[in-house]
């Protein structure tokens, strides 16, 4: 396989840049989300909490059937072509402009993601051979392109959206999936080395006259629109969908490890997947509290931060910039960093990173307990808080996200590599729609007619923000204590 300047396969670049407009795509609708139905669907706080959970929720869970039906069907290059222009349509529906198409483009954007988000994140780890020791890299280089998407969608599409209006900001976020579609297939000649690209011979036998199992999924992908349209509606039932969903996929992933397995002395595989189980709960409980940036962190800003600098007043959308923006500052030194321990046999093992990326976390939520000693007359703490919080939260996320996708493919094995990345992102499913109901908890702003005083909702805000930094520093702890004993379930796997 032939390589760029930067010792990576070809294909990373192609994959990098289709992955960044995804997420301009995604990130821009994540963006405005809240604050469109705040402010001009006339929801309460809780009740958007609840919505935006239910929707990011079922946008994680989506990859599982998507991964499910790459492996199995459509291989990997088409699943990620029909999920691009699945999610360009949801943006486009979106600009009708009342509940009915913002609902119907939520599901349009679920299901596309679902197609989309595990596929292409599947063939970069099949750029890289098992053992690869630049694999880790690569991820993070690849991660680096999506925050570069999001860089973009929290400054260009939230600018856009609160200052010339909701609707626009929207539509530019579709225009951004098509031309990430657009690279994806014209660069297609670059990652054509990495296996399962085309359709499978199941995916390819007929089904109904000329159709085959192909087409059969297309169509059926845009029927499961209305499917996902009332799931957000009536959000309470995925409380029962979401814990069934992830008690399956365990179960389906340790029966995998057994089969792997079969006539070995030593369960391996069956190991590795109950350790990829737990690692997937550890994922669902930082992403539940990171995911409070489209939320509760978002309406903090807008109504208990001080955002002027220089007589400007910055959009309460975009404070979410600092996360992408530190993501791209670090980004590149933790690439190099993962590599340069690596050789000197210093790389800390994957349990300890999660661990410290989750004490990272806690500190963030804790730094809002320091901008409280600089509040002002509006009860509105100084904009450094949400610079230093997000500062901490996005050196945490490179501790624990980008390693976990690596982890996913080294964990998995060859013939399950789809489903397992689906799995992993349902755990992402579960935690957005958990960091719903946290989030839920600081609101009060509009629910049941109730509106809080900026005194009183920032003394919500900062109760809540303490509580979940005390918790996840307890977490991290325990983490730290069963490490080893993780690592030892991981046979080998670093």
């Amino acid at each position: 396989m032939s390589e760029i300047k930067t010792g990576h396969p070809n294909g990373l670049m192609t994959l990098f840049f289709s992955e960044m407009w995804e997420r301009f795509c995604y990130y821009g609708m994540r963006t405005l989300l809240t604050l469109y139905l705040v402010k001009s669907l006339m929801k309460g706080d809780a009740e958007a909490s609840l919505l935006y959970g239910a929707y990011t929720g079922l946008v994680y869970a989506a990859p599982i059937l998507g991964g499910r039906m790459a492996d199995k069907y459509l291989g990997y290059k088409y699943a990620v072509i029909l999920g691009a222009l699945l999610m360009a349509l949801g943006e486009f529906l979106i600009l009708g402009g009342d509940e009915f198409f913002l609902f119907a483009g939520m599901g349009a954007l679920i299901v596309g993601n679902g197609y989309f988000k595990a596929n292409i994140s599947t063939i970069v780890g099949k750029l890289y051979e098992e053992d690869d020791p630049r694999r880790d890299s690569g991820f993070t280089i690849f991660y680096i392109g999506i925050n570069i998407g999001a860089l973009l969608a929290t400054t260009i599409v939230a600018y856009v959206g609160e200052t010339y209006g909701f609707d626009k900001g929207f539509g530019l976020a579709g225009i951004g999936m098509l031309l990430g579609t657009f690279i994806f297939w014209s660069g297609r000649k670059t990652y054509a080395a990495a296996e399962g690209l085309e359709p499978t011979e199941e995916g390819k036998k007929k089904v109904l006259g000329p159709l085959n199992m192909v087409h059969a999924i297309t169509i059926g992908s845009f029927a499961l629109i209305p499917m996902c349209y009332i799931l957000i509606m009536q959000n309470q039932i995925l409380d029962y969908i979401l814990l069934g969903l992830f008690i399956y996929i365990s179960y389906s992933m340790i029966m995998a490890g057994k089969k792997e397995d079969a006539g070995a002395d030593i369960p391996k595989w069956r190991d590795r997947m109950i350790a990829l189980i737990i690692f997937m709960v550890i994922n669902i409980t930082f992403w539940a509290c990171f995911e409070q940036a489209g939320t509760s962190l978002t309406l903090f800003a807008d109504r208990n931060v001080d955002r002027e600098i220089m007589g400007w007043l910055m959009p309460a959308s975009m404070t979410q910039f600092f996360n992408p923006f530190f993501i791209i500052v670090f980004g590149s030194i933790f690439s190099v960093m993962w590599v340069k321990l690596s050789k000197i046999g210093k790389n800390p093992s994957i349990p300890l990173k999660f661990a410290f990326g989750i004490i990272q976390l806690a500190l963030g939520f804790l730094v809002t307990q320091v901008g409280f000693m600089f509040v002002n007359e509006a009860f509105q703490v100084p904009l450094l808080t949400l610079f230093f919080l997000y500062m901490l939260h996005t050196t945490g996320e490179l501790f624990l996200s980008p390693i976990g996708l690596s982890m996913v493919t080294k964990l998995s094995p060859k013939n399950i590599a789809g489903t397992a990345m689906g799995a992993w992102f349902l755990s992402f499913a579960i935690a957005n729609y958990v960091g719903g109901k946290i989030a839920a908890l600081t609101g009060g702003h509009g629910d049941d007619g109730v509106v809080l005083t900026a005194a009183e909702g920032l003394d919500k805000y900062l109760s809540v923000f303490s509580i979940i930094g005390f918790v996840l520093l307890g977490i991290a702890a325990i983490l730290i204590l069963l490490s080893k004993r993780l690592e030892k379930l991981m046979h080998g796997v670093n």
